[in-house]
Order: structure tokens, then sequence, then C-alpha cells
């Protein structure tokens, strides 16, 4: 091969250090063995990578784009190099992670933060699925981590840990029509009126879907964001977090409706299905417990 990463490295020493004599040290070599280096370049390539009228040699615009493209290919190397290294260790090539809808990610960015720290050479992916999406996604080897699943796991096997259990209510808008109701609401004064829910991502397993009435008018929307916002609209009405909708409660934008027949929504969880996981999946389900334990993830 003509190119090669020892010869690369040569000429980014010498860009860096400014001089032949200072690369040479730089990489415990002799000036002389840099020039060879050099000059086995050129001839290999066919260009003049330095140009020597001057009194100090400089790149030709040839040696600068080599040394550009060529600091590109260096620094894939060392990533590749790492990566290897990393895995021999038990270190993951990549992590994919799974958010469900109802989860803030900003409660994530502290355990990403402290797992950059780790400086494990493990590719984080994240993505975002509703309902029985997220169960999809490990299901369907989508996944290897899902976060804020309803703890209502498909057939298989799979390691689960409680989040906890959300305090969903029904919410409207002020001027909606079911704010002037007496409650508890029944079902057919419910049913009358649409409901807004967020439709289920998954793929391979039957949808989910929860709070709405049979023959109810559903407007479906892609995330709890969107949802929240129609029924803040007076659009619809719909169940959400408590958590989630308290700011609106407190500013009188929207109102909690009890219900006469109500559905117990099922705690949410994380779970995983590997049962020797390596080390970044060990890391991250050993530090969701800690959250978890410390009430950091829940609404």
């Amino acid at each position: 091969m003509k190119l090669t990463l020892e010869a690369l490295q040569v000429l980014d020493a010498i860009d860096r250090q400014g001089s032949f004599a200072a690369a040479a040290e730089a990489l415990y070599k002799v000036p002389s063995a840099l020039t060879y280096t050099i000059q086995k370049l050129e001839q290999g390539l066919g260009v003049a990578i330095y140009d020597r009228s001057g009194h100090r040699a400089r790149l030709t615009p040839a040696g600068e784009r080599l040394l550009r493209d060529g600091r590109h290919l260096l620094d894939a190397a060392r990533q590749l190099e790492l990566r290897v290294s990393k895995q021999a260790q038990g270190w993951e090539e990549r992590l994919r992670i799974v958010v469900g809808d109802l989860i803030d990610f900003r409660r994530l960015l502290p355990l990403i933060a402290e797992f950059d720290e780790l400086r494990s050479a493990t590719r984080l992916s994240f993505s975002y699925e509703s309902f029985g999406g997220i169960w999809d996604a490990l299901y369907d080897d989508r996944a290897d981590l899902v976060i804020g699943a309803p703890n209502q796991p498909p057939p298989g096997d799979y390691f689960i840990r409680d989040i906890g259990a959300y305090d969903f209510v029904l919410v409207v808008a002020r001027e909606h029509p079911l704010a002037r109701e007496a409650e508890p609401l029944p079902p057919h004064v419910i049913r009358q009126h649409r409901g807004v829910a967020v439709g289920d991502t998954s793929r391979r397993l039957p949808a989910r879907t929860g709070g709405l009435l049979e023959g109810q008018d559903v407007l479906t929307v892609h995330s709890s964001e969107a949802k929240l916002q129609l029924i803040l609209a007076g659009l619809g009405s719909g169940h959400l977090p408590r958590g989630m909708v308290q700011a609106h409660l407190d500013s009188g934008e929207l109102v909690v409706k009890r219900e006469e027949e109500s559905d117990n929504e099922p705690p949410m969880c994380f779970a995983w299905r590997q049962a020797q996981p390596g080390r970044a999946l060990q890391w991250f389900t050993q530090r969701l417990e800690r959250a978890a334990a410390e009430g950091a993830l829940a609404l």
C-alpha cells in the first residue's frame, strides 16, 4: 500500500511540531527516518508533498489535502483501536435504549453525563416509542434496554424493575363542556365527547390503548406532549400523569375530573432481556435502579 498510517502519523507530527527535528523527537525517531518516510510517500503517490524551493519546506496543495484527509483516517483508526480494546474489556460497541413517551428525557441527562465519564467507547442510541411499542422494541430486538414501559410485558423472558406508578388523571380545559359536568363523571357522559390518545407504536405486538371508552370519538396523536397541547386547546379530554399537568392545574388552564369508573394504570418499569449483559447495559440497569429508588424517573 502506498499510503500507510505510519506515514500519515509522520506527516501529522511534522505539521503539529513545526519541524522535522521536533517531530522526530516527539515520535522517538531520528530526523532522517522521517525524511525517508516522506520521500517514499511522495514516490509512491507520484506527487510532491513538500515544496523545498525556499528556506523552509512547506506543504504543497496536494500535501495540505493529504494532511487534512489523512487526519480523518488517523482519528478513525484511533477510535477503532479504542472500541476494539473496550469491547475486549466487555463494553458493547453500541447500546440501544428506547425511552417511553411519558418519560421526561431531561431526567436521563445526569445518567448520560455520568456514563460519558467512564469513557467506555460504547455509543448510545436513544429512540422513542409509545405504549406497547416500548415492549415491541425489546421483543423485536430493536432495543437492548427500555425505560418507561407499562409493567405488563408480552410473552417472553425479561428482567423488569419498577420505576413506580404514575398518577394518571382525566383532564380537560376549563372551557371544555366536561369541565362543567357534575362529578363523578359517568361513562356515558364522557363518551359523548372526543378523547385524545397517543398512538401505540407497536410493529409486531398487538397495539394497546388506555383510558378510552367503547364508541368514543378519538383523536390520535404521536406524543403525550401533542396530546397535552390538544387538551389545553379544548379539543378533547384525556388521561395524563398528574406531574405532567400540575403546572396547568395550578394556573387553572386545566381541571381534573373524577370518574365513576376508571382503570388502574400499571406501574412503569424499565426492562432488558440479556441474561449476561455487557458492561454498558449492566451500568445503566444498576444506575436506573438507584434513580428509581430515589424517585428520579417518575413524573
